[in-house]
């Protein structure tokens, strides 16, 4: 799952937010409003579909009691639904790997030294 979110979010620093990085997934909820008449929100589904799904694969793993996530997962589930809980979690996961990756900068991407095996 790391390697997608590495290879898909890219330089994070292009992101003024994680908020944007979120948006770049797909995964943020869009809601079209005309005059009075609202829909419900959706997601956008826009951005890579490979990198949506390795997030909320992710996300589903907050169900594991053994889960850094495990209690807002649980918190979500129990408001909402398993599904919405997973996306509320796959967006926090955007969030933080937004900001690891920006914290390390040109570190992320910096070769790995060969090891003399």
């Amino acid at each position: 799952m790391s390697a997608i979110v590495w290879a898909f979010l890219g330089d994070t620093r292009r992101f003024p937010s994680s908020a944007q990085a979120v948006r770049h997934t797909g995964l943020d909820v869009t809601v079209y409003s005309s005059d009075a008449k609202r829909t419900p929100g959706h997601l956008s589904h826009q951005g890579p579909p490979m990198l949506r799904w390795a997030l909320f694969e992710a996300g589903h793993q907050g169900s594991r009691l053994s889960s850094p996530d495990h209690q807002y997962y649980a918190d979500v589930a129990a408001r909402i639904d398993a599904n919405r809980a997973a996306l509320s979690v796959a967006r926090k996961l955007t969030r933080c790997s937004h900001h690891i990756l920006r914290r390390l900068g040109d570190r992320a991407y910096a070769p790995v030294p060969a090891t003399g095996r």
